[in-house]
């Protein structure tokens, strides 16, 4: 087993540890494990027990993060360890989040991952699928090597950490996909286990530092497809981030421990998609439904299509240097 002495952490009474890595701020007695599973107090001292260990790897489309507006159309490598900070009802990588921390497994070090990602044309290497935050230690051990060696690096998270750790994580990420799993805390709360502020404060700080950033909100038959609910959340990103930021709203699926409730219906999300644009959100995208309409990267300045997308096949046909090409406007993104 692979681990690391972790860091953010205080000793407490009794050789109890308390857990400042994120939100949780867990109190860990002797030979337990905080809320993620994979932080454990062994001896008085906290260490991160699934230091690389990424059981599932995968080649995947940029787009799948989801990232629409972030190397449109390039591969990425995809890794995903195990453990979470949330304890999410709909939790569609349970078997990752929830997972115990293999005893037996094959150890990926930063220097291996650094010398290997590009291998099948990837641009980088995504940190994915499980909450890739709680394997703090491993992303800044890894992500200076991975940029050196001109790979770019992707967080796909929850966005629930600490704000120190946060900016650390943010620091040596090119690009995010945040989820924003709801807009009020009561269903943080009930849903998630979580909390909303601190999410939204952590969004608000990657904007701010210049990386680029796109949110996913899942839209879940009633817990959070309330039409008000779902508008302050656009009047938050365009009043707080900016009207460019791509927002994903995703047909949920039943699955963990959310089997009876039924799927999104097309309706609501076509409303929504609609709803945004009159807000004033200008990259809104509709995801897991295919033929919504919301697939399409268009000009908010003349509409012309800068990028169709049909799945996962994409076209880049109207974009040079970050502009349109029929009207020169600035598109948000990173495009080279």
């Amino acid at each position: 087993m692979a681990e690391r002495k972790a860091e953010h952490w205080k000793r407490s009474e009794g050789g109890a540890i308390r857990c400042e890595l994120c939100p949780q701020r867990c109190l860990i007695s002797k030979g337990g494990t905080g809320l993620c599973g994979v932080r454990r107090n062994r001896e008085g001292e906290l260490v991160a027990e699934s230091y690389g260990i990424y059981p599932a790897v995968h080649l995947d489309p940029v787009e799948k993060k989801p990232l629409n507006h972030f190397l449109p159309g390039s591969t990425v490598l995809s890794l995903g360890s195990v453990g979470c900070n949330l304890t999410c009802l709909h939790c569609q990588n349970h078997s990752l989040a929830r997972g115990a921390v293999p005893l037996e497994s094959q150890v990926l070090t930063p220097a291996e991952l650094a010398g290997s990602f590009h291998r099948g044309g990837s641009v980088g290497v995504a940190f994915t699928y499980n909450e890739p935050t709680i394997n703090y230690e491993f992303i800044l051990d890894s992500a200076p090597l991975i940029r050196k060696r001109g790979g770019k690096v992707i967080m796909v998270t929850n966005g629930f950490l600490s704000p120190g750790p946060w900016r650390d994580v943010m620091e040596l990420t090119d690009g995010a996909n945040i989820d924003v799993k709801g807009f009020t805390e009561d269903f943080y709360r009930r849903v998630t286990g979580g909390r909303l502020q601190p999410v939204l404060e952590n969004v608000k700080t990657a904007h701010g530092m210049g990386v680029h950033i796109e949110l996913t909100y899942l839209v879940i038959p009633g817990y959070n497809d309330n039409m008000q609910e779902v508008s302050s959340f656009m009047e938050w990103v365009k009043d707080d981030l900016d009207p460019g930021v791509p927002v994903h709203f995703n047909r949920f699926h039943p699955d963990h421990r959310m089997m009876d409730v039924p799927a999104t219906p097309s309706e609501t999300l076509e409303s929504i998609g609609k709803k945004a644009l009159t807000v004033g959100l200008v990259n809104v995208f509709v995801g897991n439904l295919v033929g919504s309409g919301f697939e399409d990267t268009t000009c908010p300045g003349c509409g012309k299509t800068l990028v169709s997308r049909t799945g996962f096949f994409v076209k880049v046909k109207g974009i040079e240097n970050g502009r349109c090409t029929r009207c020169g406007k600035e598109i948000y993104g990173v495009w080279s």
